[in-house]
């Protein structure tokens, strides 16, 4: 669809549900994916070189739609796609770099738990008018559940303050830049705003990875490294955030950040499925506390719809 035709399409929050969950699940195989990775390789790097290429596979998405780019950027704000590109790198570098020093249930409890919060925050801030209730139940009865899931609850666990402080501001990047996406994605087709926001934030992200992890030596990757290295930015990144952002065009951006909360139940299933983890019985139990809350969240969704006649 071209985006002159796109830029303000009727609401199906049904849809915008659904998409937003795929793209979570696309999200749950980060970890797994990154743990293949090549250990002398920087998190920063990994951050970086994912932006990189998915900026890549954008343009090749617009490419093979025929989508005329100068047309499309013409409508664009692009202090809205600068912003963007800022929390976009900001979240990558921090969230890999936080993941490492805390550990990998820690840091994933914290960045993508306080996403959510950091979300209804700012979407109160921005739009004078703070998600309901119900909102905010499901989403607390999600983000504990995502901890337990993680295990983060059952102690034991080596809590290192620099790591906690990147992964919080992992999840505040990520709630902005979602906000921000939200009004992009309202200017013009998903696939232009997210090849715009993510082209800039590679632009930022590299050069701030030399700065703080030293020259990439490639070399060192070797193919599966790279193989990694392209389905983090192609698939966990490129493909995810595309759903991600036409599920936007259809529910709050509050809801959609907390709907990311499936992406530790689809690491949740791999660690058992895949890894052959055996979790504890408080792990279920933070299972079907993040599947209630998000019930709660998708429910308060679409009945807010239904109000406004969609």
């Amino acid at each position: 669809m071209p985006p002159s035709t796109a830029a303000r399409p009727a609401t199906h929050p049904s849809a915008g549900v659904l998409m937003a969950l795929l793209a979570a699940m696309l999200w749950g195989t980060t970890g797994t994916a990154q743990s293949l990775a090549p250990a002398g390789l920087s998190a920063y790097w990994v951050g970086a070189l994912r932006l990189v290429v998915a900026g890549l596979f954008f343009l090749l998405l617009l490419r093979v739609q025929g989508v005329t780019w100068r047309a499309s950027a013409a409508r664009l704000s692009w202090p809205a796609v600068l912003l963007g590109g800022l929390c976009m790198a900001g979240y990558n570098l921090a969230f890999f770099a936080g993941v490492k020093s805390s550990g990998i249930a820690v840091g994933t409890a914290v960045a993508i738990g306080s996403g959510p919060i950091w979300a209804g925050l700012l979407d109160t801030w921005v739009s004078r008018r703070a998600p309901a209730l119900p909102w905010w139940c499901g989403t607390v009865l999600a983000v504990a559940g995502g901890a337990l899931l993680v295990g983060v609850a059952e102690g034991g666990l080596q809590v290192r303050p620099q790591g906690i402080v990147l992964c919080l501001a992992a999840g505040f990047s990520y709630a902005a830049y979602v906000l921000v996406n939200k009004r992009l994605v309202n200017q013009v087709a998903p696939a232009v705003a997210t090849c715009a926001v993510f082209g800039t934030a590679a632009l930022i992200a590299a050069p701030l990875a030399l700065l703080i992890a030293g020259p990439l030596h490639l070399g060192s990757t070797g193919a599966g490294g790279t193989a990694v290295l392209v389905y983090l930015g192609v698939v966990t990144t490129g493909v995810a955030y595309l759903l991600f952002s036409h599920a936007q065009r259809h529910i709050a951006a509050s809801t959609a950040v907390t709907l990311a909360l499936g992406e530790p139940i689809t690491a949740f299933v791999l660690a058992v499925v895949v890894v052959g983890e055996h979790p504890r019985p408080s792990a279920f139990a933070g299972l079907l506390m993040v599947l209630a809350g998000l019930a709660v969240v998708i429910w308060t969704e679409l009945r807010a719809a239904r109000r406004v006649g969609c």
